[in-house]
């Protein structure tokens, strides 16, 4: 094992702060990321972070040790899904954020904020 390797390789958890360490690519198989638990239809399900991955950055402008952390897959929980009644609720919530209050169209976009109004109608009103 390589020294930066052997830097990382902790799965007592005795040297980073009481968790489990584990240099890139070289976690057990039960232990995933959160992207990965998405990526199967899971969620943690509440519990805590069970372990870590770290590894050098050489990324410009964010050197040092960069950190993922992992959950056990064998207590993560199936994906929740909204109801029927809940997506007809956020698609009309969505629909309004839409709509401009002036014209009274939608415009196809999240009117922003600090106008108030869509962008044709904001222009209308500075010129």
């Amino acid at each position: 094992m390589s020294r930066i390797l052997a830097r990382f390789w902790d799965p007592t958890g005795k040297s980073h702060g009481g968790l489990p360490t584990y240099p890139w690519k070289m976690a057990p198989p039960h232990l995933l990321t959160l992207r990965q638990l998405t990526a199967e239809g899971l969620r943690p399900g509440g519990q805590g972070v069970q372990a870590q991955v770290l590894w050098r950055s050489r990324r410009y402008g964010a050197p040092g040790v960069r950190a993922a952390y992992l959950y056990d897959v064998r207590f993560a929980l199936p994906k929740r899904h909204p109801s029927p009644r809940q997506r007809a609720a956020l698609a009309k919530a969505n629909q309004a954020r839409r709509t401009c209050p002036v014209c009274t169209r939608d415009v196809g976009y999240v009117l922003p904020r600090h106008l108030g109004t869509c962008l044709d109608c904001g222009q209308e009103a500075a010129a």
